[in-house]
């Protein structure tokens, strides 16, 4: 995946009594990389929360192919795959050098501030472009 990607560390409040990474952990690393895709084209998702547009996740599907540990630096790759009337499919992986440690598909519903659901705006649409 040659796509958008942020570079992380593992910290030990990232791990288990194992000495891996707690498997819930990977979700904020996930949420973080798609946090930064959107700042990255200049979409500013506090700004939409203040004006009532949310992005909260609806589903996702996670597999889990190897282990990070504690010092492990890591990439967390973000591309959106497909924008409906009023959610967001991204695709993510998480990396550790060539080796695919996380693939996830992540599906982002926008809704306003009753939580029900509303089209994309129109900015988000063009800037993602797909």
């Amino acid at each position: 995946m040659s796509d958008f990607y942020i570079e992380k560390k593992i910290y030990y409040h990232d791990t288990d009594a194992g000495g891996v990474v707690y498997y819930a952990s990977y979700l904020k690393h996930l949420e973080e990389g798609r946090s930064e895709y959107f700042r990255n084209l200049g979409l500013d998702t506090a700004e939409y929360a203040k004006n009532g547009i949310i992005f909260p996740v609806v589903r996702l599907e996670i597999d889990y192919k190897k282990p990070a540990r504690y010092g492990d630096g890591i990439r967390v790759f973000t591309r959106p795959e497909m924008m409906g009337n009023a959610s967001i499919h991204f695709f993510q992986e998480i990396k550790r050098g060539e080796d695919i440690l996380v693939f996830a598909r992540v599906i982002c519903a926008c809704v306003n501030r009753d939580l029900k659901p509303i089209k994309l705006p129109q900015e988000l649409r063009e800037k993602i472009g797909i």
